[in-house]
């Protein structure tokens, strides 16, 4: 039997599909409207032959996915990002994308993205739609802060500003727009936050279920907010092959071409997951307030490279830790992370 393979190039209202065979003949291709049914009724007549089906990783790439591997087709999410085509092609459209796909598909070098469990995603994605909340909110109280500074003179403290409600703020100003302004976002700010109160529960009520969960909590800077982040943006750790595999996904390393010791040119700096890139830092800024270890450590590494490096070299030591944390389903050792820390307090 013919070994078949495919590639589909989606879009927000159409997929294209192109299929080869194992010697790169092209069988069939069709551009199909964005349905399931009418998708797999064209790939039907292939499915016993078709060893591999590429899709594009668009934004929208849930429900074909998810479809298709409902219906026991072998799916690949295709990582368009590593994907270049010949620059000097002189006609390229989307079937000819499809067809790449294909071709991807039957040397074996399709270069592929990682597939959340469709069952955990939804939770994943209210998460970060809770951060988008958070900055809504956060954007809400400096405007009121700035109300209220410009009016009055006087600087009003966050935690006052949350404890007020609608009528009390409205008096604290004359002009009626004002009074108005300051009461709508008063009200808008107590809205948000119930609602981010209600993802987190949700959030939180998952995560604390997954194996990870707990083993995070044990690293310095890590809280119940950024122990769920980690937990659900990571998935399944065991696909990354090593600490330093992981915190490059979490953007805590340098990206540099380096020759003859020269650098030459910067890498994709945004390569990985801006959301852990984001829990990293935001864990290493607690640690270093809060963790004897990791102050000491960053004091020393800021003496030499400066505050901003040295934040994201501890940001770098978290993520490492993290990896070892999950993969192996061990507690945090400070002993591990800061070693030359460790022989210092022995020799003393």
């Amino acid at each position: 039997m013919t070994k078949l393979m495919a590639g589909i190039d989606l879009h927000s209202n159409n997929a294209v599909i192109g299929i080869v065979d194992e010697h790169g003949k092209r069988m069939a291709h069709q551009k199909i409207e964005c349905d399931l049914k009418l998708i797999i009724k064209f790939l039907a007549p292939y499915k016993k032959q078709l060893t591999k089906v590429a899709v594009e990783s668009t934004f929208n790439w849930y429900w074909l996915v998810d479809g298709l591997k409902a219906a026991k087709f072998p799916v690949e999410l295709a990582n368009p990002a590593k994907i270049d085509q010949y620059t000097g092609i002189k006609h390229a459209d989307d079937k000819n994308d499809a067809f790449f796909l294909a071709e991807l598909c039957r040397l074996n070098i399709l270069p592929t993205g990682y597939i959340y469990d469709p069952e955990l995603r939804p939770v994943r994605d209210l998460l970060r739609r809770r951060m988008s909340l958070v900055h809504q909110r956060t954007a809400l109280m400096l405007s009121a802060e700035s109300l209220y500074a410009r009016t009055t003179g006087k600087k009003m403290s966050l935690s006052r500003l949350k404890a007020l409600q609608v009528e009390e703020i409205r008096r604290l100003y004359e002009h009626p727009a004002d009074q108005l302004i300051a009461g709508i976002q008063v009200r808008h700010i107590s809205q948000l936050t119930e609602s981010i109160e209600q993802m987190e529960k949700v959030v939180l009520k998952v995560a604390s279920q997954l194996p990870y969960y707990e083993k995070l909590k044990t690293l310095p800077g890590v809280g119940i907010i950024l122990g769920i982040t980690i937990t659900m943006e990571v998935g399944d750790i065991r696909r990354f092959a090593g600490a330093g595999h992981f915190a490059s996904y979490c953007r805590t390393v340098d990206s540099k071409c380096l020759s003859n010791g020269k650098k030459k040119a910067e890498n994709n700096q945004k390569c990985g997951n801006k959301y852990l890139a984001w829990a990293f830092v935001e864990g290493a800024n607690f640690a270093k307030r809060y963790d004897a270890d990791c102050r000491q450590w960053f004091d020393r590494k800021a003496a030499k490279k400066g505050t901003v490096i040295a934040t994201n070299a501890l940001a770098c030591k978290l993520a490492k830790a993290a990896w070892y944390l999950m993969s192996q389903r061990v507690d945090y050792e400070r002993e591990r992370i800061f070693p030359e820390l460790a022989k210092a307090r022995n020799k003393e």
